[in-house]
Parts: C-alpha cells; structure tokens; sequence
C-alpha cells in the first residue's frame, strides 16, 4: 500500500458496492435515447445549432465563445450522415443515455442496490437533461463528462487515490467542450478545505491528476492563451447581459432543474453525505453544492451551471429513498405500500411533466395556445427559421438589379447568420459580427447595399449609412415569442465609411 493510500484511507470503511444493475439500467439509458432521437426532428433547429453547423465548416482549436468539440461534433455529424436534424442532435441523445448509466454508478458508489441505481438512472428524465439531451448544446455533452469526473472523484476519496488519473483525463477532454468542469472541481477543493479530508490536497494522485488535465487540454490552453483569453472576454459579457437575471431566476431554477418533485431527492443525499460517517470521506462533494451556488452568483453564471452537482447529490439520495420506501417496523405494510405509492406517483408526475415541457410533443399551434414555449426559451428558439429566411429573401428579391448585384446581408446574431447559411439560397454573402463569426471576415467594399437583419437597437449605427428604410419584421406565424419575433430587416445604401473601419465597431459579445 502506498503512502498516498495509507493518508486517504478513511476511518470508517467506505459504503460497500452493490452489484451493477446492468439491464435494468441499460433499458433506462436506452429509452431515453430512443425517446430524444425519436422527437428530434420535431419543430426545428435551435439558435445555437444553427451556429454550431456553421462553425462546424470552419474548424479549428477554439474560438473566442467556447472551446472546439460542439462545431466540430456538428461537422462530423454532418460529413458521416449528411445534413440532418436527427443526425446533428444524436450526440446530446447518447449524452443523456450516458449520464443516466453513470448517475447509476455513482449510486452503486455511494452504496445503492438495484432498485436505488434504476432510480437514479431515472434522474435525467427531468426538465433541463432532457431539454438539453433534444438540441446539440455545450451544456448537454459537459453534463455527461461531469457525471464521469464526480463519479471519479468519489471513487478517489473512497477507494482509490489513483482514480485521481481518470479524473484528470476526463477533465482534460471536457475543456474542449465547455470550461464549466473547472468551475465544478473548483467547488470540490473549496469542500476539501472546508470540510476535509485535507491531506487529499497534497496527494500525488491528485496532483498527477492534474498535470494530465494539463497535457490532454493543452492545446485548446494554448489557443486561448494565444488569443488573450477571449473565454474571459465572454464570460465578462455574459455577465453584463444576463448576470442580473440569472441571479433572480437562480434559486426557482435549482429547484425545477431535476423537477420539483426530485427536490426532496437531493436535499436527502446532501444530508446523506454530511452525516453519515462512512461517506466522511466525500463529504466535501456536499460542501462543493453551495460553493457552487456562490461562486455561480458572484460570478453571474448562469443557473444551470450547478446541474453536475446536483444530479451527484441527487444520487446519493436514492439508497436513502428506497429504504425509507422499504422500512416497516414502524409504519407496517399498510404504510410501506403507501410510501411507495407516494413516490411512485410523484416521479411518475415528474417525469411525465419533464417530457411535456422539454420535448417538443405538442403541435406548434397548441404550442402557442399554451404559452409552455414562455417557460422554455429552448424550445422557442426552434420555431420559425425557416420562415424567417424566407421573408429575408423576399425583401432581397425586391431590390432593383443594380442594388441586388452590390447587396449583403449582416446579421445581428448568430442565429440569424446559421439560418441563412441552412436555408437560404441565392442569396448574397452573410456576414455576422456575433462572436466567433466577427473572425470569418468582413463585407466586401464594393458591397455598399446593406441588409441589415435584426438590429432592432441599432440607434447610432443607422448614422453609418447614407440612408435605411424598414422592409419588414419577421414573423414566425404562429405567434411563439423568441428573439427574431417581431425583428426588423433594414436596406440600407452607401456606408458612409469603408468596412475595414465599420467593422470593428460592430463587433459583439454575449
């Protein structure tokens, strides 16, 4: 036994591991694949989809709003089985599937049975895995690699300070999905300082750990660091944008992001992991939640961001759950059956209004009588797009010849931008200068005919024509608020000074 073994080594032996409910967990993971494959070519493409398939054609280490593996995922996707919605969402289905399977095993881990590793194979059949599992999202895919460092993490505290190594691959690989694992890691060392064991923080393990998180990310590193850490640059804007609201919408969303009725769930396993003296050891995943909860507001994060750790609390209250289901000396049969005929019912009930409000099973019409798309700005992103394209076009095939010959069209975001590039055909050069879109280039001088898309804020940049009229306001027809509803497209003529100077000037982050 090892020096670093002998200081993890708890003083009360770790909860003994169960064997693996093998089938019963894989028939979860693969209903619930099979459900989000099956509704993927509902509505349509979301905003970020459409950004992330026209990224994709530009690949490269990082760009300046994430690191590189959504855009290129969308690309792969692409170049193996052609240009389709179920195809570019595939990922983040088997994301879910596999956050599913190693909730399942992080419960074995924590010392849960068969009935308590279904039940938290369960836990992603809730309202934000499955709004993430139906689009390809940075966030979907981070979540199954979180899933993958925590379950390492608790291995590591309890059994084996050389599982340290797996936790750093994984983290490795997750920094070129989304930086939000460092955030994660950083709330477990807060718990270690806080709640211990402290000598962990000196392991060998933990630091070779880290060290091959280094090497496995480094060249994604190394493009921000190249780039002046544009990654700071947006998360600084993100802030400003939406830092207030996510504040005020923080706590109401901790409660819903696993469904209200989980809730007593994962309270249960944060308990769980600051009592009971075998889990001592990973006691500090408890701490790491609020931490969490107060590194996210400080920073002005978005709510979500604590997913991964409550989906690991979540997890350790399902052994907690099943025996209080199980327990009879007190309450009899006629109580145990009522127990489980509680909880059955609430998840039941939650899993049955996660489906309703995060995946696209109503028709858009009934959509809209119902207002659900107001309480998912997820799946009002998808509706519309094509219609939108096409009113663009309309106000470009009603330019005059010698106008159209010298049109361009610059949107204001992104979204705009990858459903002109999806659905759009003869139309003029596209140029957006949303984020990593600035990069690809600038309009062309002799383009002095400008289509402007979605500048409803545009206010001084009007000055920076000779002239503009308002040609028409997107409408999606079927009255779904989202970010293009009710937008502006301007022609505007003679940029009163050259692009290589109005460029810059558009430039945006958020």
């Amino acid at each position: 036994m090892t020096i670093d073994q002998v200081r993890a080594r708890p003083v009360t032996a770790a909860p003994t591991r169960e064997p693996f409910a093998t089938l019963p967990v894989l028939l979860v993971a693969a209903v619930v694949a099979a459900l989000l494959v099956a509704t993927s070519n509902r509505y349509g493409y979301h905003r970020d989809e459409l950004y992330f398939r026209l990224l994709g054609q530009h690949p490269a280490w990082g760009y300046v709003d994430q690191p590189p593996a959504t855009p290129l995922l969308a690309g792969l996707t692409r170049a193996l089985f052609g240009d389709h919605l179920w195809a570019l969402r595939l990922p983040s289905a088997l994301a879910v599937a596999g956050a599913a399977i190693l909730t399942a095993l992080l419960v074995r881990e924590w010392g849960g049975g068969r009935a308590a590793q279904v039940l938290g194979a369960l836990g992603v059949v809730a309202v934000f895995p499955l709004a993430g599992g139906h689009v390809l999202a940075t966030a979907t895919l981070d979540l199954v690699l979180q899933a993958a460092v925590l379950l390492c993490v608790a291995r590591a505290l309890l059994r084996d300070p050389r599982w340290w190594l797996a936790a750093g691959a994984v983290v490795g690989a997750g920094l070129y999905v989304k930086y939000l694992v460092v955030l994660t890691l950083l709330a477990v060392g807060v718990g270690l300082l806080l709640a211990g064991p402290r000598r962990v923080l000196a392991s060998r393990w933990l630091w070779a750990g880290v060290l091959l998180a280094l090497v496995v990310g480094a060249p994604n590193l190394v493009y921000q660091a190249t780039h002046h850490w544009p990654q700071l640059t947006m998360a600084g804007a993100i802030e400003r944008n939406k830092g207030a609201g996510s504040r005020v919408s923080f706590l109401p969303l901790q409660l819903v992001m696993l469904g209200l009725f989980m809730v007593p769930v994962w309270v249960a396993g944060l308990v769980r992991l600051l009592r009971e003296p075998g889990l001592r050891p990973v006691r500090a995943m408890a701490v790491a939640y609020p931490a969490a909860c107060v590194l996210v507001l400080v920073l002005g994060g978005q709510p979500y961001y604590t997913l991964g750790l409550i989906l690991a609390l979540y997890a350790a209250g399902c052994a907690p759950v099943v025996r209080w289901m199980a327990r009879g000396q007190r309450v009899g049969r006629v109580g145990r059956i009522g127990r489980v005929a509680a909880f059955t019912t609430a998840l039941v009930l939650n899993v049955a209004m996660s489906v309703l409000v995060a995946l696209p099973l109503l028709p858009v019409r009934v959509l809209a009588a119902t207002h659900l798309a107001d309480a998912n700005q997820v799946v009002a992103d998808q509706i519309g797009w094509p219609e939108y394209v096409r009113q663009i076009a309309d106000v470009y095939r009603g330019l005059p010849a010698a106008d159209a010959s010298r049109a361009v069209i610059v949107t204001a975001n992104y979204g705009e931008a990858g459903a002109l590039d999806r659905f759009g055909t003869g139309l003029p050069p596209v140029h957006s200068a949303h984020n990593a879109l600035w990069f690809l280039g600038r309009p062309a001088e002799d383009r002095t005919v400008v289509i402007l898309v979605g500048f409803a804020d545009a206010g001084p940049r009007l000055a920076w024509f000779g002239s503009c009229r308002v040609a028409a306001r997107l409408d999606n027809g079927v009255g779904i608020p989202n970010e293009e509803q009710s937008n502006d497209v301007k022609v505007c003529h003679d940029p009163v000074r050259p692009w290589s100077q109005l460029w810059p000037d558009l430039r945006h982050y958020d």
